[in-house]
């Protein structure tokens, strides 16, 4: 693999302002990610303060009803709720190393920015998070809670209003303010080098995934299954099974189905781009516009996706697919009602596709979904969906 691509896709396709800045961060992580206090420090934070490793959970009342074995990768109960701190953690670590002085982050469901408002608090770095106004909207809570944590939460008023926009607002941010700042970026897309930085950090969902099926099944897993907006959460556990004989399944927004626009399938209905300084599957017009999105979960509500995952579809060696917002509100109170567990929008599409998989799978079959946020900051959304607020 040429650095900072993977196949054809990644690269850094970057107004020129930004290029020192990532040959900084490059040249950082390259040094950081060997250093014995940089890695003490941010084994004993992620065990410590995070809570980890997480568990993996045997469902039993699902497993009965699907007629498989289901099992949960519980990042949902890492401190904060979701995988985010991961990564957060490890690059506001970096950001402290190389001496920098604020963070910059941009947030769709509110779960990274609330990470990265964790993170700074905790390493003593203040922070500041772009957000779409639409996402702000609907996710009142962890707005909230990042101001909670001391953050500036900063709402995004142009284009779509969402994930996409707030994004291109924290890259002007880092530009006009990049030798004081590092810019947070939350999912595995970006200019190189965060799709590789960040699933680095994810990376620890699936070594320990890995070795808790290894430990308790004396096995692997028939399959794994995870949801994907940038991918940061599905990376970070397919990566570990990548040379195994696992089937590895990323589940897309479907929306309110393909055949319109009111989707966030970039793998399973876009096609080749360049967005937010990578080459990657987007969803674009013919004219090569960025489309608007849909999703009924804000972290997936994004129209392109890391370039890892383009060249694993292209590859073959993870099957992408999409559920619509309808199959991921019948996921979500599914798995609260078999299981007594309240999962994130974002996870509750993995969680609809295992319903299908299992369809498939003899009683012996596996699964592990990564479970990869708790679903509180939901719960006032679904509720008013379904009529019930």
């Amino acid at each position: 693999m040429k650095k900072g691509r993977f196949g054809d896709y990644g690269g850094q396709y970057v107004p020129e302002t930004l290029m020192s800045a990532l040959e900084e961060l490059d040249d950082a992580y390259a040094r950081f990610v060997k250093d014995q206090d940089y890695q003490q420090i941010l084994s004993r934070y992620l065990t410590e303060y995070a809570g980890r490793p997480t568990r993996l959970t045997f469902c039993e009342n699902l497993s009965r009803q699907l007629g498989c074995n289901i099992y949960l990768k519980r990042e949902d109960l890492l401190h904060g709720g979701a995988h985010k701190i991961n990564n957060t953690l490890g690059q506001a670590l970096l950001a402290r190393f190389m001496g920098k002085k604020r963070l910059i982050a941009e947030t769709g469901a509110g779960q990274h920015g609330v990470a990265t408002a964790i993170a700074g608090a905790a390493l003593g770095l203040p922070v500041e998070v772009y957000m779409g106004a639409t996402d702000v909207a609907r996710q009142k809570l962890n707005v909230f809670r990042m101001q909670l944590l001391g953050a500036k939460v900063i709402p995004v008023e142009t284009g779509s209003r969402t994930l996409k926009d707030a994004i291109n607002e924290a890259l002007r941010d880092w530009v006009a303010n990049v030798q004081e700042t590092h810019y947070l970026i939350g999912s595995v897309v970006g200019p190189h080098p965060f799709p590789q930085m960040v699933r680095d950090f994810q990376s620890v969902i699936g070594e320990e995934a890995r070795a808790q099926m290894l430990e308790q099944q004396g096995c692997l897993p028939d399959a794994v299954i995870a949801c994907v907006g940038g991918g940061s959460n599905a990376i970070g556990i397919f990566h570990p099974f990548l040379k195994d004989r696992v089937d590895l399944h990323g589940v897309e927004a479907g929306g309110k189905g393909l055949d319109g626009n009111e989707h966030g399938a970039s793998l399973c209905a876009g096609r080749r781009g360049v967005l937010h300084g990578a080459l990657s599957y987007l969803l674009m017009d013919g004219d090569g516009q960025i489309l608007p999105t849909h999703s009924v979960s804000a972290g997936l509500d994004y129209p392109g996706v890391g370039p890892e995952h383009s060249m694993l579809k292209d590859s073959g060696r993870v099957c992408y697919h999409a559920v619509t917002d309808d199959q991921a509100l019948d996921a979500f109170f599914l798995l609260s009602r078999t299981e007594g567990i309240i999962p994130a929008l974002e996870s509750s599409h993995a969680v609809a596709y295992a319903v299908e998989l299992a369809a498939q799978c003899s009683r012996d079959d596996t699964l592990i979904i990564n479970l990869s946020g708790r679903g509180d900051k939901d719960v006032g959304e679904v509720a008013r969906l379904r009529g019930v607020a």
